[in-house]
């Protein structure tokens, strides 16, 4: 296992760089800005101290016009998943509501269509596209990865604690175990609205990171975690997730 930070900015990577971790989840949002300077900045981070990144995609927009998300969303990430390419990031976790509760069967369908676009044009540039879960329960992502054989998932446990009564992790990770690729890291109290989604530090809120994580673990995973949360409590937080892998017995 190995565990990074989420970063938004060259400064907060280096931040994250500085404080030992080995990478940082950096926010890739506009093609523009990243050839107008941002990877110039990222590399040379990853030049002074040895991080490597991952990506992490802008949110959708109107997640129920799929005609829109063809016009302006894909070309938008095509031209990101290039971005993380050129920076040397293996995987781009991306935001697409799937979730059958909310989003009419008509619209998943045609939703299923563009992320199977672009996760065959990420796999041509040798970048894992990864969905992630939102408020989605297991049964929602069947349809995407039955159509879609590239297709990874970014496991985010501090959503699967949201609009659901067991956080869906546990189930997530029996279900789908080799296309979970990456996890994301955080804690909540539950709650039934985005507000809810707080991003406290590990321990703070009420997710069982012992249950999840010997979970992930007994379904073989052992590949990177990014931390979720503010800056300050990075260390304390891998602390918590690294004590939590070691004592964990299969």
């Amino acid at each position: 296992m190995k565990i990074g930070g989420r970063a938004h900015t060259a400064a907060d990577a280096e931040e994250i760089a500085r404080a030992g971790f080995p990478f940082a989840e950096i926010s890739l949002l506009d093609a523009h800005a990243f050839h107008g300077g941002e990877l110039e900045q990222l590399q040379a981070v990853a030049a002074a101290y040895g991080i490597t990144y991952l990506a992490h995609g802008p949110e959708e927009g109107d997640a129920l016009d799929p005609d829109e998300l063809r016009r302006s969303y894909l070309p938008q990430i095509q031209r990101l998943i290039d971005c993380a390419a050129e920076l040397g990031a293996p995987l781009f976790t991306l935001h697409f509501w799937i979730d059958k509760r909310f989003i009419p069967a008509p619209v998943i369908e045609k939703k299923i269509v563009l992320l199977r676009e672009l996760a065959d044009y990420a796999h041509g540039r040798r970048v894992q596209l990864c969905v992630e879960n939102l408020s989605e329960q297991p049964a929602d992502l069947a349809p995407a990865f039955d159509a879609i054989a590239a297709l990874g998932m970014t496991l985010d446990i501090g959503h699967g604690q949201l609009l659901t009564p067991c956080n869906t992790a546990h189930a997530f990770a029996g279900r789908y175990p080799e296309r979970i690729r990456h996890v994301h890291a955080h804690d909540n109290r539950g709650g039934n609205s985005p507000s809810d989604d707080l991003h406290l530090p590990i321990g703070q809120g009420t997710i069982d990171f012992t249950a999840i994580l010997g979970c992930l673990k007994s379904c073989g995973f052992d590949g990177t975690i990014t931390l979720e949360v503010k800056p300050d409590h990075l260390r304390a937080g891998s602390a918590i997730l690294q004590r939590i892998w070691q004592e964990i017995t299969l």
